[in-house]
């Protein structure tokens, strides 16, 4: 992909301080694309990631707030567009887990993780959406994961909210399509992070085995399949689901 392909487009990324956002933040970035970093006010990681992008020669925005809090996010776009003009590419990748069996699972669990993960993305689609609608054309890219294709034990919360990032991707897809506006999601399976390295070997083993591409996969493994989706590259893509789990699921 031509590094500059997102020249003068702007992108906002929720939850991109660290780990997977961030990857796609950077990506975006150094594809040439001005990017709206996103992350909840008490995050420490927000500021060193601004510094870093700073540092790279990125043109970068920094607006913290929850997604879940209507007024954090019509304040989230309209400092983006205030700054950059407009918005271009959303990705929704803002996302939490509260793991427990489904017996022990709180009620405050359940909310606490639909809320980020799902009314979230539906909170930035929609007001993120009327800035796309008006000028029609946008690209909308929604963080799942394999969870929400095929379940997980101890994550009913986090399974649900994923899968049901799945049926807003496609509604969105189909209402927002005559506006020239795609919506797509990737499904990340087992990728690098701070929980997968703290594996116990014969665990990391045992989820090894059922890869057949025999690794976990990279943050930039992800970037770069939503570079891709973020691009002109992927214009008569929309309301798709990509897995991108080394053949973990097909």
């Amino acid at each position: 992909m031509h590094t500059m392909q997102l020249k003068g487009k702007t992108a906002v990324i929720t939850g991109s301080s660290r780990g997977l956002g961030k990857a796609i933040a950077f990506k975006l970035a150094s594809m040439g694309a001005n990017i709206v970093i996103n992350g909840t006010n008490g995050s420490a990681a927000i500021d060193a990631t601004y510094e870093e992008f700073k540092a790279a020669g990125f043109n970068v925005l920094v607006v913290k707030g929850n997604v879940n809090d209507e007024n954090d996010v019509k304040n989230l776009v309209n400092s983006a567009v205030e700054t950059f003009g407009t918005i271009d590419i959303l990705v929704n990748n803002a996302g939490i887990t509260k793991d427990k069996p489904m017996a022990m699972m709180s009620e405050q669990d359940w909310d606490d993780v639909i809320d980020i993960n799902l009314k979230g993305s539906f909170l930035c689609t929609k007001y993120t959406g009327k800035v796309m609608i008006k000028k029609r054309t946008g690209k909308i890219i929604n963080i799942s994961s394999v969870a929400g294709r095929y379940g997980n034990p101890g994550q009913a919360n986090y399974s649900a909210s994923k899968a049901g990032l799945i049926g807003l991707t496609k509604t969105v897809a189909k209402e927002f399509a005559p506006r020239g506006i795609t919506c797509n999601v990737v499904t990340p399976g087992l990728i690098v992070s701070d929980m997968t390295e703290a594996l116990p070997e014969d665990i990391r083993k045992n989820y090894l085995k059922n890869i057949p591409l025999g690794r976990f996969g990279t943050p930039e493994d992800v970037a770069n399949v939503v570079a891709f989706l973020a691009s002109d590259d992927s214009n008569y893509v929309t309301g798709q689901v990509i897995d991108i789990d080394g053949g973990l699921v097909m």
